[in-house]
């Protein structure tokens, strides 16, 4: 019975490949619990704090957690440590510097002294200016945030025995999306 069961990181793994891999290598990896880079690099507390508060604003809290109550940040700094090719951490590391350089050079105060309607007018600016770390880093969010316990069970409907299989069900107009 025990070899019947999927486990979680082998559904992941399939639901990527169902994907067609549209989840790029790091985020797949990060998800597998890999780790595909030997060479760490050492991210900063002030940097994780400001990837923390960079996912926040991608995913604020509403009527459900944000991102950094899902501790998205955590996510993020580990696959940009464990599972980014060097180069890639490198233009990781100087997107975030252009953000703090874009609120300095703007508000005279770093990104994360911001109040939330600048820190969208500058998030704004760096989707415009530097889109692949922009697409990279909402990638990372939305991925580390339905992946999390929180998105996975406050966000998305979770039931850990689903019990029999019903391919048609209807749904109701507010119902949410199932998890994994």
């Amino acid at each position: 019975m025990a070899n019947l069961l999927m486990h979680r990181r082998e559904a992941l793994q399939k639901l990527a490949i169902l994907l067609g891999g549209t989840l790029s290598l790091p985020a797949q990896a990060a998800l597998l619990g890999e780790k595909i880079n030997s060479i760490a690099i050492d991210i900063p507390t002030d940097q994780q704090e400001l990837i923390s508060e960079l996912a926040d604003v991608i995913m604020p809290e509403t009527e459900n957690p944000g991102a950094k109550k899902a501790g998205v940040g955590k996510f993020i700094v580990r696959v940009i440590q464990d599972c980014t090719a060097k180069e890639e951490q490198d233009k990781f590391l100087q997107g975030l510097q252009k953000i703090n350089t874009l609120s300095q050079t703007t508000y005279s105060k770093s990104f994360n002294k911001l109040d939330r309607t600048q820190q969208n007018e500058i998030m704004g600016k760096i989707a415009r200016q530097e889109n692949d770390f922009f697409k990279g880093l909402r990638e990372l969010t939305v991925v580390g945030f339905f992946t999390s316990q929180i998105g996975a069970t406050q966000v998305l409907q979770y039931l850990p025995v689903p019990g029999k299989f019903q391919g048609d069900i209807p749904l109701e107009p507010s119902q949410r999306t199932w998890s994994l």
